[in-house]
């Protein structure tokens, strides 16, 4: 994939210095996006912010840090494709799918509470 194809000025250097949950809380953002969409029959900007989304996984799973990691990285994407593009056989819901990427979110931003101020 290259870089930022779907996400402007997004490069793997930079998805890289982020941490595992700021990446999946990003991605979770995404997949809640394209859930809304689905609930709206709104079939465009569902696949759009799967195409966000997907694009999101892939840098995750090209980040060597999360190496060890990639099973459960590669299981997720496998369910967020089968709830939003497939026939949904592993019967998740968006509610399922928000009660798997809500605590990187607050993890995020958590740890961005906790880091100091940047000099104005």
């Amino acid at each position: 994939m290259s870089e930022g194809a779907l996400h402007p000025g997004l490069t793997h250097e930079r998805w890289e210095r982020m941490s595992l949950a700021d990446q999946l809380a990003n991605i979770g953002t995404e997949v809640a996006r394209a859930a809304r969409a689905k609930d709206r029959l709104d079939d465009v900007r569902q696949q759009q912010h799967l195409d966000l989304a997907l694009e999101l996984f892939e840098f995750t799973l090209d980040d060597e840090r999360w190496r060890d990691q990639r099973i459960e990285i590669g299981r997720a994407r496998e369910i967020v494709c089968d709830f939003l593009a497939g026939d949904n056989e592993y019967e998740s819901s968006a509610e399922s799918l928000d009660a798997y990427f809500l605590p990187f979110s607050y993890l995020s931003l958590r740890a961005a509470s906790d880091r100091p101020a940047p000099d104005a």
